[in-house]
């Protein structure tokens, strides 16, 4: 499986990278990433055949939308897929700042606002600071902080850009699998076109088949799988790993170490067998990752391409560290 292979965005009439880079850590999630490192970021993504970028107005306070645009600026518009995000204005004294940004520019933060107006305003802030015409899918980021107006007017809003031709789909960005799955099923018809999932459909948590992924499949909606590394509690723990010095919770801390001895004895990097699961899934097109630097992007790659046999996925779930019936993706 290749990071360049294009497949159908579900009904969309998009088409994207299996691979697509998600730009969080660009904008400077947990530590500051220099212009220059971005640029080499997007640069790096761009020569090994990712088409598929996923920002937000909330990351670095629009400093990952200003990245983005300045490094994809001067690709042709058609030859890739570019993502972002409603539901919070960034603003001058915004209120709900977050932690997580190392170097937000001051004086700004964040405001939620699901209305229709809000999400207009977003979306025109937004193709300002990407220097951009059009943006391909919008999703409503976090519907559950404000479930009601989300689905009604955050909803309404998109939809009508959708069907106007302004772009090409509507999605929702979630963390958890049941707020997507109400959100599905509460939108007006058509309804959203894509969900992009986050941490729900991985090696340590795949609570997204209870009930989202299979209403995906019924309903023809492309699914986005990201944070498959599990927040960086998959990767080795070192001074770029957020949890590197937090206490992992003692029933993960052993699926992990369960999933590190499987791994091994099949000669398989954790990481390779962490961005390949979700593909076993047919309502899967992409799995979207971070980095923050170009070596980053290369290795997750690297470890797509990484054949992971069908024996592993079995014993994975004869041990229980998948569910009994979890599909496990082709092995080439």
């Amino acid at each position: 499986m290749r990071a360049d292979d294009l497949v159908p965005l579900g009904r969309t009439g998009l088409r994207v990278s299996r691979l697509g880079l998600g730009l969080a850590s660009v904008g400077g999630l947990f530590a500051p990433v220099t212009e220059a490192r971005a640029a080499a970021v997007l640069e790096r993504a761009w020569d090994l055949g990712i088409r598929l970028y996923d920002t937000a107005p909330v990351y670095g306070y629009g400093l990952s939308e200003r990245r983005t645009g300045a490094a994809l600026g001067g690709r042709d518009r058609d030859a890739f897929v570019l993502c972002t995000k409603v539901g919070r204005l960034i603003e001058p004294g915004g209120p709900d700042t977050q932690p997580i940004w190392a170097d937000p520019p001051p004086g700004v933060g964040p405001r939620k606002d699901y209305s229709y107006a809000g999400v207009l305003r977003s979306v025109a802030e937004s193709l300002e600071r990407l220097g951009m015409d059009r943006v391909d899918v919008l999703h409503v980021h976090d519907p559950d902080e404000e479930f009601g107006t989300a689905v009604g007017e955050a909803y309404r809003a998109l939809a009508d850009l959708r069907e106007r031709g302004t772009i090409g789909a509507v999605s929702i960005g979630v963390n958890h699998a049941p707020v997507a799955a109400r959100f599905l099923r509460r939108a007006a018809a058509p309804g959203p076109d894509c969900v992009l999932l986050a941490g729900r459909y991985g090696l340590l948590d795949q609570s997204g088949l209870d009930e989202l992924l299979p209403l995906c499949t019924e309903r023809g909606v492309a699914v986005l799988a990201a944070g498959v590394y599990h927040g960086g509690l998959l990767a080795e723990p070192g001074p770029g790993t957020p949890h590197a010095h937090a206490p992992v919770e003692p029933g993960t801390a052993a699926r992990i170490a369960g999933w590190r001895e499987l791994c091994g004895r099949y000669g398989v990097p954790l990481l390779a067998a962490a961005v390949r699961f979700p593909f076993g899934h047919p309502a899967v097109a992409a799995v979207v990752v971070g980095a923050r630097t170009a070596a980053e992007v290369e290795q997750s790659a690297a470890w797509l391409a990484h054949p992971v046999p069908a024996e592993l996925w079995a014993e994975a779930r004869r041990s229980g560290l998948l569910r009994a019936g979890c599909p496990g993706p082709p092995p080439g």
